[in-house]
C-alpha cells in the first residue's frame, strides 16, 4: 500500500465539501438538495466512480466550481468520494445537513475554506480516503479577550443572537 497526500488547489476564499457516498445516483441526489436548500447557490460537484466506466461524475450551477471539482476528483482519484466547491459566497454551514442527508451520503470529511491536504491510500487496484489536514495546527488556548472576539463575532455575522 502506498500513502499520499493530494493538496485541495483552491481560491482562499472559496469553500469545499469532501465527503464519501455509495451509489452514481449521488451526483444528480446532491445536485437537487443543493439547489433546493439555498436559492440562487452556485457550486459544483465532482464524484469518483468506483466500478463500471470508473469516471468523474459531475454537475453545478457554476462553471468555475464545476472546474475545480472536476481537477480536484481527478487529483484525489478515491473510489466513491465526492466534492462540492461553494462560490464565494455560499458556507458550507448553509448546506451541510442538507448534504449529510442525502440517502448515498456515507460520512464527510471535511467542509472548509482552509488549506486542505487529503491523505489517500492507494494499494493498485483503488484509492481510499484515510482522512484530511485541515488547516493549521493550534498556536495555543483562548484567553477571555479571544472568547468575547469569538462571541462578538458570531453575533456580527448573525449566526448567534444577543
Amino acid at each position: 500500500m502506498e500513502l499520499s497526500i493530494v493538496p485541495i488547489e483552491k481560491p482562499e476564499a472559496v469553500n469545499f465539501i469532501l465527503g464519501q457516498s455509495h451509489f452514481i445516483k449521488t451526483v444528480e441526489d446532491l445536485h437537487e438538495a443543493l439547489v433546493a436548500a439555498v436559492p440562487g447557490i452556485r457550486f459544483g460537484l465532482a464524484f469518483c466512480e468506483a466500478s463500471g466506466k470508473c469516471l468523474i461524475r459531475w454537475s453545478g450551477t457554476d462553471e468555475e466550481m464545476i472546474e475545480l471539482a472536476k481537477k480536484n476528483a481527478m487529483a484525489v482519484g478515491a473510489g466513491h468520494s465526492f466534492v462540492i466547491f461553494l462560490a464565494e459566497g455560499f458556507y458550507p454551514i448553509n448546506v451541510l445537513k442538507t448534504v449529510q442527508a442525502v440517502p448515498e451520503v456515507c460520512r464527510i470529511f471535511c467542509a472548509t475554506a482552509n488549506p486542505t491536504q487529503v491523505i489517500v491510500a492507494e494499494n493498485g487496484e483503488g484509492r481510499g480516503i484515510l482522512g484530511v489536514i485541515d488547516g493549521a495546527k493550534p498556536k495555543g488556548i483562548e484567553g477571555e479577550e479571544d472568547i468575547q472576539w469569538r462571541k462578538g463575532f458570531l453575533r456580527k455575522i448573525g449566526y448567534k443572537l444577543g
